[in-house]
């Protein structure tokens, strides 16, 4: 199963623990595509990453997606020319929401093609041209573009290789090379990437994750941090979830009312306690959470 496909598959079970709120959430994810089904960014400008996750969370919540108008935008974008790697990987991710078989001929193999430019010497993957090495995150979006292209990344076991120097002493991923400490993020995306390609993962991990948990609920992204949030809270709980290592009901439960707080009745999610914002990322963020919850 590809990790869109994964991501989805726990997303959609959030409605157990949204209950009578999940008509609002569709209502965000409505609004959020609008009537030409193009995702808007914070400034509410087009943009391809936010577009990405308001798929997603009509797909998960089962909202009509105005594909045509999704796929004459998409057209608009050729095989990625100019774009920059999240902008490219998001790119072949909204194909595959609203299908492949709609994509003009011959852009597959020429994303696919992009991609590679952003290949690092370690065999992972980076956007940063300044940098000579890959990134966790590089590998994520690398790995969710091919599978989304029905395909998976040329020399494998490089990208997977080149993880191993971003492993910190702590027993956890950083996103570069050299660091004395991980963070939860860079560490979830490693841990999600070696599942998907089927590779063994020390199992301790996951208890460098659980340690990044706040006393009042959710995760930190990194240790020390001030405040938990939604992104790092959901990351963890999938990354937790690849490595079959259940929460108790105390984390269980402080999870769940620290979601709770970031919750907005015009039907999506905080990113955390300090954004005044809603958007279609973290609100899907909070889908993926609490469909983790409802395991």
């Amino acid at each position: 199963m590809s990790l869109r496909r994964q991501l989805l598959q726990v997303a959609r079970l959030a409605p157990r623990r949204l209950g009578d709120s999940v008509d609002l959430v569709r209502g965000f994810y409505r609004r959020c595509l609008g009537d030409d089904g193009v995702g808007r960014d914070r400034g509410g400008h087009p943009d391809l990453y936010y577009t990405i996750f308001a798929l997603a969370g009509a797909e998960a919540l089962g909202v009509e997606v105005p594909r045509a108008g999704t796929e004459a935008w998409l057209r608009g974008f050729g095989s990625g020319a100019g774009l920059d790697l999240v902008h490219l990987g998001a790119l072949a991710r909204c194909w595959a929401a609203i299908g492949t078989e709609r994509m003009p001929p011959g852009i597959a193999d020429a994303l696919l093609e992009r991609l590679e430019t952003f290949r690092k010497p370690d065999g992972g993957y980076e956007g940063d041209a300044r940098l000579a090495h890959g990134t966790a995150y590089g590998a994520f979006v690398a790995l969710g573009a091919c599978q989304d292209l029905g395909r998976v990344p040329p020399r494998a076991i490089e990208l997977v290789r080149g993880l191993k120097q971003l492993e910190t002493p702590d027993g956890a991923w950083a996103n570069a090379p050299g660091l004395p400490v991980g963070s939860l993020n860079a560490t979830a995306g490693a841990v999600t990437l070696i599942h998907q390609l089927g590779f063994p993962i020390n199992q301790a991990v996951g208890d460098w994750i659980l340690g990044s948990e706040h006393p009042a609920g959710g995760f930190l992204a990194v240790p020390g941090a001030p405040i938990p949030d939604l992104l790092s809270t959901a990351t963890a709980l999938h990354a937790l979830a690849c490595l079959e290592r259940r929460v108790t009901s105390e984390v269980h439960e402080r999870c769940l009312d620290f979601i709770d707080t970031l919750w907005s009745a015009e039907g999506g999610f905080h990113g955390h306690w300090a954004d005044d914002h809603l958007d279609a990322e973290y609100t899907f963020y909070g889908l993926l959470a609490l469909g983790h919850l409802a395991l």
